[in-house]
């Protein structure tokens, strides 16, 4: 079985520091459980909240299972003609909007105990 550690050694340069910096952020900060489910990393409580999922230009899409159901407030998701999910690509480490993806995480967590 392949470990999300495992996964993300797998990667390079920009994709490797993205899903290593999420990795670490919501399995400390956020208290939620990772396995690598469809060869991705997930992440749930009561059920999946997020997933990182590798883009072929070299990016990282931070998706949420229940895009649909947040407010998105803070204009960062994107549901890319998906019925549920809504993710926020992500490029470079150095410009993560940490705040806002907090925010956004927040919010999924309660929807995750809500539905």
């Amino acid at each position: 079985m392949k470990t999300i550690e495992g996964f993300i050694l797998g990667l390079d340069g920009q994709q490797k520091a993205i899903v290593s910096f999420f990795h670490n952020h919501l399995t400390q900060h956020h208290d939620l459980q990772g396995k690598i489910s469809y060869n991705i990393p997930v992440y749930y409580r009561k059920s999946w909240v997020c997933y990182l999922n590798p883009l072929k230009n070299n990016g990282i899409e931070l998706a949420f299972t229940k895009g649909h159901r947040l407010s998105n407030d803070q204009k960062l998701l994107n549901k890319k003609k998906r019925k549920y999910v809504a993710g926020i690509d992500l490029f470079d480490i150095s410009s993560i909007p940490e705040q806002s993806i907090n925010e956004i995480i927040q919010e999924a967590l309660i929807v995750d105990q809500l539905y």
